[in-house]
């Protein structure tokens, strides 16, 4: 077995102190992180605005600018996956079980519960709703990820280097360093924001798969069941683990699409379709007629506004930022043998359509439901309210069905890419971890979630991401200098060649 680097050791000490407080203080753990999170947002959420709305606009230059052609490995390299299992992979990997929950509990917390600007419950409301869930789960969501794997993709497969977040900082502050302990941290800082926030989403996922089956068929809802779950989960996550990529996730994420779009598809049929479609075309006129206002919005002079927008937007930014490590190493080593173009363009507006799509058909059943006085759908805990909203809908009970299957192959396809992420991390950069370094994290990452879930602190951990994204923040943009620095140099003296020979 090839050997775990520094990174393991900084890596799982640091995350068994997080955990260790969770166990033993979580309302301590709670407060304090609540208190500094609530800091950030307040000082510096103008930041989280900006810097977003950079890495956005630095992705689309590359679409655009003479970078587009650079592949993402050597000159004769294919990609290892065709483009529809490659939008699988790196859409279960991007948006994960979340995406099932939220689609229905976002746009009808932002009609009738919570509103971004107009008054809850009016039917400019109703359309702000989903205009603004397309907002956080639209293209701003997917730049993030894009920078973070365009980069690592092209030092590691263009350029050589190992794959590690380090790495790619060598063009900006050199070797020494990066092999040093500022490369050490940097590295640390990633496997530390990949272990809180995945133990933080298996121990939530198994919560929520456990309310969806309580909700179906009234199984009890408590720690055992949810251990239960879990269990089973990390037994077949880790046998995905053991596969590897081209086998485990690949099947998984094939297999899950197709069930995703199999469920979208029967309820768009059995739902208000024409609602469906005529809020989907309004509302994505309205996010992309409003959308710089929508990613610079800070509403200085509206404090009701303004907290909104600390709640949702800025928390929605920082916590894409914290997943960006997982994420965008994941999607890297999916990536090899395609073009900075192509890459752009199939990670930013591919997932980010699936997502306009997925919210329309949820969010707007559910929200015609709480229109017609059928079902008030917000006054349900987001763990149920997908399932209360099926419910009243013809093949209620199969939807569910559907639904619970497709949380859990999210929920092992998410654990499974992070294993091999770690894995990764932990052997210095290598694409291909082996088989024990991922089932070590595995069991790692589930006994974490089962400890935390048990003490009640998940909320903690979550605020703990959340914290992390903030110094990674300045990673990212450093990451993003490093490849127009490296890709300026190489397309200069590819231009010299040129010259030279004509």
């Amino acid at each position: 077995m090839r050997s775990v680097s520094t990174v393991f050791w900084y890596g799982l000490g640091v995350c068994l102190i997080v955990v260790l407080w969770g166990v033993l203080a979580p309302v301590n753990l709670q407060t304090i992180t609540a208190e500094v999170t609530g800091f950030l947002s307040n000082w510096f959420g103008w930041y989280y605005l900006l810097i977003v709305m950079i890495m956005l606009i630095f992705c689309v230059y590359l679409i655009f600018s003479r970078f587009g052609n650079i592949k993402l490995g050597k000159s004769d390299d294919q990609p290892e996956f065709k483009l529809s299992t490659w939008f699988a992979m790196l859409f279960s990997a991007g948006m994960g079980m979340g995406l099932v929950f939220w689609t229905t509990a976002e746009p009808i917390s932002h009609a009738f519960t919570s509103s971004p600007i107009s008054e809850e419950g009016s039917s400019q409301a109703i359309k702000e709703a989903l205009q603004f869930s397309f907002f956080h789960w639209g293209v701003h969501a997917w730049a993030v990820y894009a920078i973070v794997a365009l980069v690592l993709a092209y030092f590691k497969f263009h350029k050589g280097y190992p794959g590690l977040i380090s790495a790619t900082l060598i063009p900006v502050f050199g070797e020494k360093r990066m092999n040093g302990m500022p490369g050490t941290i940097i590295d640390t800082l990633a496997v530390v924001a990949t272990v809180v926030g995945v133990a933080a989403t298996l121990g939530f996922g198994s919560a929520q798969i456990n309310e969806g089956l309580a909700f179906l068929f009234n199984t009890p809802s408590n720690f055992t069941v949810q251990l239960i779950i879990l269990a089973i989960s990390t037994a077949l996550f880790i046998f995905s683990a053991w596969s590897g990529v081209s086998r485990g996730i690949k099947y998984l994420s094939n297999i899950n699409m197709l069930l995703g779009f199999l469920l979208m598809i029967i309820l768009l049929i059995v739902g208000p379709t024409l609602y469906i479609f005529n809020m989907f075309t309004d509302s994505l006129g309205g996010y992309i007629a409003n959308f710089f206002d929508m990613s610079l919005r800070v509403a200085p002079l509206n404090e009701e506004n303004q907290s909104w927008i600390k709640a949702w937007t800025i928390f929605y930014w920082a916590w894409w930022i914290s997943w960006s490590p997982f994420v965008g190493i994941f999607i890297a080593r999916i990536s090899k043998g395609r073009t900075v173009k192509e890459f752009m363009l199939g990670v930013l507006f591919v997932p980010a359509i699936v997502c306009f799509i997925f919210f329309s058909v949820f969010g707007v059943s559910a929200i015609n439901l709480e229109q017609l006085g059928i079902e008030k759908i917000s006054s349900f805990p987001i763990e149920t309210a997908t399932f209360a909203t099926l419910q009243h809908y013809p093949l209620g009970t199969l939807m569910s069905l559907l639904t619970i299957v497709v949380i859990a192959i999210f929920f092992i396809t998410s654990a499974d890419s992070a294993t091999f992420v770690l894995g990764m991390l932990s052997t210095s950069g290598s694409m291909n971890p082996e088989g024990p370094v991922k089932i070590l994290w595995g069991l790692s990452l589930s006994s974490m979630a089962a400890i935390i879930v048990y003490f009640g602190g998940t909320q903690g951990l979550q605020n703990v991401l959340i914290i992390a994204a903030f110094p990674f923040s300045v990673v990212i943009l450093l990451m993003g200098y490093s490849f127009f620095r490296s890709a300026n140099q190489e397309v200069g003296r590819r231009k010299k060649k040129i010259d030279k020979s004509m």
